[in-house]
């Protein structure tokens, strides 16, 4: 894809900036930086004064921000937002002020039909957000065993065809390996039936699978659940939106269950209707949040993690 100016609609924007609070002379994290606007609009709230980190594993999305954003207070690093203590150590920055985590796609990423993020347009069947690093999808399901991809559909897609679409997907790959997002999307549809008024397309849940597979998501955002707070200072906020319960769920029950942070939504931000009238993509998106306490010694602390990319 070109570094073409961004065509993604972020989601939730004025509910992150409410609840993120940022103000002059502030520093924040932009863990998912995507098509750049909450960092943007982070960075005009914080000035000259203040700064916002911009992370993203995509090498696309660093290129573009680099050269859109200049004029702004971001600093733009290619790195997993997991290994944001690191990254913040080896510049010399302190605690912060707030970070924010968009777990969802970026439209550009979507409309890019050489990464695999969608099948309405045939591609290579590859789905990571880092080219450089680790297997593509494709590779994953031709070494898989028929079990093992049958759980990993199940377990990260929640498709309840799982078993079938992996039979299916080992019975093709014998004759002729699976390369396209436009194969697998065709050989899966044959698997799951299509109730009426469905909105969603039969592929979706095994391409959600894969890509969390591939991308190790869900492992990776444990890691930044234990790490996080202690990047904020006392009072900084912690805001992260998901888009299905793979994510919700730990989001939720992770900051509950930390000492380190105090629950400020006790139930999800969700979109308004006028929103979702003008983004669809925004209907399943939960925001939470919590905010940096005082440590007490009292309870458990929870072991700082210092991991690779």
């Amino acid at each position: 894809m070109t570094q073409s100016s961004s065509q993604h609609i972020p989601v939730l924007l004025e509910e992150v900036l409410q609840w993120l609070r940022p103000s002059a002379g502030k520093t924040y994290v932009d863990g998912t930086l995507g098509g750049g606007s909450h960092a943007r609009k982070l960075a005009e709230a914080v000035g000259g004064n203040g700064l916002v980190i911009a992370v993203d594993r995509d090498h696309t999305v660093v290129e573009r921000a680099r050269a859109e954003l200049a004029n702004l207070p971001i600093q733009v690093e290619h790195a997993n937002y997991a290994n944001l203590p690191d990254l913040l150590a080896e510049n010399d920055l302190g605690l912060v002020d707030g970070i924010l985590l968009d777990l969802g796609l970026s439209s550009d990423q979507l409309a890019d039909h050489d990464r695999g993020f969608s099948f309405q347009g045939d591609g290579p069947l590859d789905l990571r957000f880092d080219r450089s690093t680790g297997e593509p999808a494709w590779k994953l399901i031709d070494r898989l065993s028929a079990d093992h991809l049958a759980d990993l559909i199940y377990q990260f897609g929640e498709e309840r065809m799982s078993r079938r679409i992996a039979r299916a997907i080992v019975q093709r790959r014998r004759s002729q390996p699976i390369r396209t997002t436009g194969e697998l999307a065709k050989l899966v549809s044959k698997c799951v039936p299509r109730g009426k008024g469905n909105r969603i397309d039969p592929a979706t849940r095994t391409f959600q699978a894969l890509r969390i597979a591939v991308n190790d998501e869900l492992d990776w955002l444990d890691v930044a659940l234990r790490r996080f707070p202690d990047c904020l200072r006392p009072g900084g906020r912690l805001a992260i939106i998901s888009f299905h319960s793979l994510e919700d769920r730990p989001v939720k029950h992770g900051f509950r269950n930390d000492p380190r942070l105090e629950v400020l939504t006790r139930r999800p931000i969700r979109a308004t209707a006028e929103e979702v009238a003008r983004n669809p993509r925004a209907r399943s998106a939960k925001l939470r949040v919590a905010e940096r306490i005082l440590h007490d010694p009292t309870k458990a602390s929870i072991p700082y993690l210092r991991l690779g990319s």
